[in-house]
């Protein structure tokens, strides 16, 4: 009878521990590419465009201060321009996970920062020059933004952070010579979060 009572004890601790451990994010985004590439010996440009995408993400906190949050973005279209002109168009999954440092006070307003990396998963890609394919690629990636949670919202709160990711994905265009396509975007990032 102890050994149930100490048992069904440690269960509940163990419950109560888990509370709040867990953050599902909800978000918009603004993915704006920073760089560019030089083909043809630099006669000619390319360039990943602008785009927006919704982007949920998971957060799990080891404790107040130490978290890890994964990106699950929902797949992105980009239109690559040669020379300002649309060349190739490129779906993919941009998978992200951080390890975060969140700075706990007193107020419902938390600062973090991450480091971590991320992944450049490509497919349908479609060009009217010719067949083209684009290679997966892994990069850095690193964040800082923060979460606000207002006194009288339990569990709910509002989020907004920047990140940086380094894709330099390879692209073979048919007649063209292959290339990395360097992209390193810039990923503005506003929506809502929950806390279990």
């Amino acid at each position: 009878m102890l050994k149930q009572a100490a048992l069904i004890a440690l269960l509940g601790m163990s419950a109560s521990a888990m509370a709040g451990q867990w953050q599902v994010k909800v978000g918009a985004s603004a993915i704006a590419p920073t760089a560019d590439t030089s083909i043809l010996n630099g006669a000619a440009k390319v360039e990943a465009d602008d785009e927006f995408a919704f982007t949920p993400s998971v957060e799990y906190f080891f404790n107040d201060n130490i978290s890890t949050e994964l990106l699950l973005a929902a797949p992105i279209s980009h239109d690559v321009l040669l020379d300002g002109e649309n060349a190739v168009k490129i779906k993919h999954l941009p998978p992200t996970l951080t390890v975060k440092y969140n700075f706990k006070n007193s107020t419902g307003f938390t600062p973090y920062i991450g480091v971590g990396g991320t992944a450049f998963i490509a497919w349908d890609e479609k060009s009217d020059l010719g067949k083209v394919k684009v290679k997966e690629d892994f990069g850095f990636a690193g964040q800082v933004g923060f979460n606000f949670q207002p006194a009288d919202a339990k569990n709910w709160g509002v989020f907004a952070d920047v990140r940086y990711a380094q894709l330099s994905p390879e692209v073979q265009i048919e007649n063209v010579p292959k290339f990395d396509l360097d992209i390193d975007p810039v990923i503005y990032t506003i929506g809502y979060s929950y806390k279990f």
